[in-house]
């Protein structure tokens, strides 16, 4: 069986339009990815009931929608656990305006904290420090607000940030979930 092609950030952030989320894509993959790496599972639970990321209007997704909605699961589990350090947060293009890159990048963050908490609260104090740390730098750039100069600098710096939330994502998805997800889990399939 061929691998499903990647979701990618316009394609989820339609589904997001569709069934009227109060999120966008990219903070509706980070909730999923927090959920995920703070142990969470969906299994065969819709992912925005376990979110808690149920439309407003209760927009029941199309089939296509929620078939999108698994894979997305599927690929963001395979992701995180990927040993080539593979995982990467959905965020806009390259090609759209810095701005726009760096309010994703800050809605992703937030979605990543909210979804780690929703996995189990109880599990912060167990926690290493260096993953507790990891946690307040991701708090740290989910609440800033960003001045913009020079476009080169700028452009710099959110590729450091996008590489530290990457990383950071996939250590805290070591330390509390680490070998537990076997390729038989309760996940959905």
């Amino acid at each position: 069986m061929a691998p499903a092609e990647l979701i990618g950030h316009e394609e989820l952030d339609g589904v997001a339009a569709r069934l009227k989320l109060a999120v966008d894509a990219s903070e509706l993959h980070g909730s999923l990815c927090g959920y995920l790496s703070g142990g969470g599972r969906v299994g065969r639970d819709a992912v925005l009931s376990v979110l808690h990321l149920d439309g407003g209007e209760q927009v029941n997704p199309s089939a296509g929608d929620q078939a999108l909605l698994e894979n997305l699961v599927r690929q963001s589990e395979q992701e995180l656990a990927d040993p080539e350090l593979g995982f990467e947060p959905l965020l806009p293009a390259d090609d759209r305006p810095l701005e726009e890159r760096v309010d994703a990048l800050g809605d992703w963050c937030r979605g990543f904290l909210g979804g780690f908490g929703l996995a189990g609260p109880e599990k912060f104090g167990k926690l290493s420090e260096e993953a507790q740390e990891i946690l307040r730098d991701l708090n740290t750039i989910a609440g800033s607000e960003f001045e913009f100069g020079d476009s080169g600098d700028d452009e710099d710096a959110l590729i450091e940030l996008h590489e530290f939330v990457r990383v950071a994502a996939m250590l805290l998805h070591a330390e509390c979930v680490g070998g537990r997800n076997k390729p038989n889990s309760d996940t959905v399939h």
